[in-house]
């Protein structure tokens, strides 16, 4: 499985501020989703020594000489980390022995999220700045380092959106395809027959589960996992209910747990939080479950075909990724009252609020804008609209500040 084509990223932006102030740079993603490219493109790898992880003499000099491998030149790069967690203490003392401190002096990429390991968080806080790299975003496979217009929706006033939305020079897509193809580089960008793709698909699971996984854990029983794993895939867009899954799987709930966590912490899973400031109504607070990609989640649940879930995932995969290239980083939630009625994703950014709705008909109609329509009466002046994202071809005014417009021209 080779890494992805050079590619410009949407995360390349913030990369480059983190390089300029920030003495360790992390760059964490999901095994494939092109972090060693990126951080060996130019300007981000010129003069600057790359050392793998993946090198069983690498990991022998970490564990026997740390100190000294952190030291083999000025500026260093680390690939896949988390292969070698104790090798944060060297670099953190590296670090505190710079004075003044020097930005740009090691760059480590992990196929887990770091942050969430407790171990490497404490080593390096308050010295390293973090890049996530998610999939390919829609954009970035047709060559533009963008992904959705989230910031000019929350910046235009929505009385000007439709004049946004239908000026886009955008080429009208599906989907489906899209959710087929999925964000991978090399599935996404290099292969164009879905059988490959499978293909593909089978080979990255099993070296995540052979490798990855176990370097994070201890699993004793891998088909255990799997279906834990696939379980979550088939719960895409549905509230995260763990008992449920551990009736459906027949593993123990707190195996089912802890299972979740370290599918969360390699950047598959993706538990969606719920956005709960409470003002008239009663709201759901537990979590969502997403996949980081759609492709390889739609593969793992074994569904024939895509579901309305499954353009829900796409979409948030693409809000996923601008808002961790943005400074400061808006939060991705959902908003759902007891009663049920909900928004599938809110943005929420100072005190700024977008309502997004993700519905697959190509002819939407008043009551798809419920939610939307009831959670601006709820935020009233906090609430800068809400966008409808349908699979039809037109834009067109739904309610007074919800627009419902294609997904291709905002995504």
């Amino acid at each position: 499985m080779g890494d992805c084509l050079p590619l410009p990223r949407l995360a390349a932006g913030l990369l480059e501020r983190a390089l300029a102030t920030s003495p360790v740079v992390v760059v964490m993603g999901a095994r494939q989703t092109g972090k060693t490219t990126l951080v060996q493109m130019d300007p981000f790898g010129e003069g600057r020594l790359y050392l793998t992880l993946d090198d069983p003499a690498v990991q022998e000099r970490a564990r026997l000489a740390a100190d000294e491998l952190v030291r083999s030149a000025p500026r260093v790069t680390l690939d896949e980390v988390q292969r070698a967690p104790d090798l944060l203490l060297a670099v953190k003392r590296a670090v505190d022995r710079d004075r003044p401190r020097r930005p740009g002096r090691f760059v480590l990429t992990g196929s887990a999220n770091l942050l969430l390991m407790q171990r490497v968080s404490e080593s390096l806080a308050g010295r390293a700045t973090y890049v996530q790299l998610w999939p390919l975003t829609r954009r970035e496979r047709l060559g533009l380092a963008h992904a959705g217009i989230w910031s000019d929706l929350l910046s235009t006033p929505s009385p000007d959106w439709f004049d946004l939305v239908a000026s886009r020079d955008a080429s009208p897509a599906d989907w489906r395809r899209e959710v087929r193809v999925g964000g991978y580089p090399t599935p996404a960008v290099e292969l164009a027959d879905q059988d490959a793709r499978a293909l593909w698909f089978d080979g990255y699971v099993q070296t995540y589960l052979e490798r990855d996984l176990r370097s994070l854990a201890a699993i004793d029983n891998l088909i255990d996992f799997r279906r834990v794993m696939r379980a979550a895939c088939l719960k895409c867009g549905q509230l995260v209910n763990q008992t449920e899954i551990s009736r459906d799987t027949q593993v123990p709930r707190a195996t089912v747990q802890r299972y979740l966590q370290l599918l969360e912490r390699s950047y598959q899973f993706v538990p969606l939080p719920a956005y709960s400031v409470n003002r008239t109504r009663r709201l759901i607070k537990t979590s969502k479950a997403y996949w980081s990609d759609p492709a390889l989640g739609r593969w793992l649940g074994g569904e024939p075909q895509a579901t309305g879930a499954d353009f829900e995932n796409l979409v948030l995969s693409d809000l996923l990724a601008w808002s961790d290239a943005q400074t400061p980083r808006p939060e991705v939630l959902y908003w759902r009252t007891a009663g049920g009625v909900e928004v599938d994703f809110v943005i929420e950014t100072g005190e700024r609020l977008l309502a997004i709705e993700a519905k697959t008909t190509t002819n939407p109609g008043h009551r798809d804008t419920r939610g939307l329509r009831l959670f601006r009466d709820e935020y009233g002046e906090r609430c800068a609209g809400g966008i409808l994202l349908h699979a039809g071809d037109d834009t067109q005014w739904m309610a007074d500040g919800v627009l419902a417009a294609p997904w291709w021209r905002v995504m």
